[in-house]
């Protein structure tokens, strides 16, 4: 497949799929860092272990806000300078979160890498799928969808390499120089889109008003959660966010004339975001809290599964360029429906490590598909906005997942098990149905144009 990949493509599409892979792989691995350090963090604050997985609620929270930034960003200027300017922001946000004094600072930082992370999924799969031939789409796809198991691979490694020696603050230090020379070799390798058009006049004053919006939106969903607490401020907040979406889309022309595609893919990618949070946000803690494993042996089980996950995601999404989108993911989604019982209660190490294995081919198998399911599925003009915010839209639906999974085990006597299966099954399902219902424009020829 790679080979394949190398042969028949051009230095611009290696290139650009390069950067979008390595930008997805380095935001997936200073997020994935704090879900091997929330027991420490939990510690080092005097918090319990629900309490310190808001924190990944908040980073999931906030990343529709940087979508749409930092999407309106790159259909105005480009999305090889905002992809740079994107990759800058997740790594100073990543490194920053070392320096927390109290966990109200943490929290804060995290909001503001999640801010910064949910840009880059749009603008990255929208300036490779733009740039690749359409033969290629399908195994594109799913190495750029392997970038987010390949950063949780990363983030495994690390733990096992630097957190007993640096701790869990020293973690979040390790990704800011591969950041800043990932944006360096973007500025100097890495061409614009081809189908990118630079419009008549860009509208600095609409710019500046979504920056001061996604601060003020970003304040007011800190101040909810710290006045009415987790359970409580989370409704809130999904019900505003209802409400905000009811808004936009009567005010937007787009979305009033593609309001039916738009509610298609966020009720996809809501289901997409639990299936692939759900088994691994809250894995590493599964594996501390009830198996009581070391840091060896956590490191090898993560391994394993984000092995199998790169493995499903290039296989599957490769397969979707022949069979159809539709009809692989259906195939994936429901072939975890079998595994999801032995994954989530494998009697011992080995068992552990095959249901890992499997369940993350099964899971970032379908998820693989996504890239190009979603850059084929939308319109033109608004390209590198559609797909990062529906994306990241589902990802604020989901964002409850940590929360949810930590509070299940805990009123279920720390049985993460239950927990796990619970969110992979419903995940699943949802994700078959909404797909074999919904729309496919495979191959379809990319434009600027709507």
């Amino acid at each position: 497949m790679a080979a394949g990949f190398l042969q028949r493509s051009e230095p611009m599409e290696r290139h650009a799929v390069a950067a979008s892979y390595s930008a997805w792989t380095l935001d997936a691995f200073d997020f994935f860092v704090l879900t091997f350090v929330i027991p420490d963090i939990a510690k080092q604050f005097t918090v319990t272990i629900p309490t310190v997985a808001l924190a990944v609620t908040v980073t999931l929270a906030v990343r529709p806000l940087g979508a749409f930034l930092f999407g309106r960003l790159a259909d105005d200027l480009g999305r090889r300078r905002v992809l740079m300017l994107n990759i800058l922001c997740y790594s100073v946000f990543g490194f920053a979160t070392a320096f927390a004094p109290s966990l109200s600072a943490f929290l804060l930082i995290r909001a503001l890498f999640g801010v910064a992370m949910g840009g880059i999924w749009g603008i990255g799969s929208s300036l490779a799928m733009e740039t690749i031939k359409p033969k290629s789409r399908g195994f594109v796809s799913g190495l750029l969808q392997a970038g987010y198991p390949s950063g949780y691979l990363l983030a495994s490694l690390a733990f096992w390499a630097f957190y007993g020696a640096a701790g869990w603050r020293g973690m979040f230090m390790v990704g800011l120089i591969p950041g800043l020379l990932l944006a360096a070799y973007i500025g100097f390798f890495t061409a614009e889109s081809p189908v990118w058009r630079a419009p008549a006049r860009v509208n600095w004053g609409r710019h500046l008003v979504h920056l001061v919006g996604v601060g003020v939106v970003l304040a007011a969903m800190l101040a909810v959660l710290e006045t009415f607490g987790r359970e409580q401020g989370l409704v809130i907040l999904a019900a505003a966010a209802v409400l905000l979406l009811l808004v936009a889309g009567f005010l937007t022309p787009f979305i009033r004339r593609h309001w039916r595609l738009a509610l298609y893919a966020i009720v996809l990618m809501t289901g997409f975001n639990f299936f692939s949070h759900g088994t691994q946000d809250l894995y590493p803690t599964f594996l501390r809290e009830q198996h009581h494993f070391d840091t060896g042996t956590v490191t090898l089980l993560t391994v394993i599964l984000n092995v199998g996950a790169i493995v499903g995601s290039l296989c599957v999404a490769s397969l979707s360029q022949r069979f159809g989108r539709r009809r692989v993911v259906v195939a994936a989604a429901l072939a975890a429906l079998p595994v999801a019982y032995f994954w989530a209660y494998a009697p011992g190490l080995a068992a552990l490590a095959v249901g890992a294995f499997v369940m993350q081919v099964c899971v970032q198998g379908a998820w693989g598909v996504v890239p190009v399911h979603l850059n084929e599925l939308s319109p033109g003009q608004v390209r590198g906005t559609f797909g990062g915010t529906v994306y990241q839209v589902g990802n604020l639906i989901a964002s409850v997942n940590a929360v949810l999974q930590a509070d299940i085990a805990e009123k279920s006597g720390g049985n993460y098990s239950w927990a796990l299966m619970v969110v992979a099954v419903g995940a699943a399902l949802l994700i078959a149905v909404t797909m074999w219902f919904g729309p496919e424009a495979h191959n379809v020829e990319m434009k600027a144009e709507a």
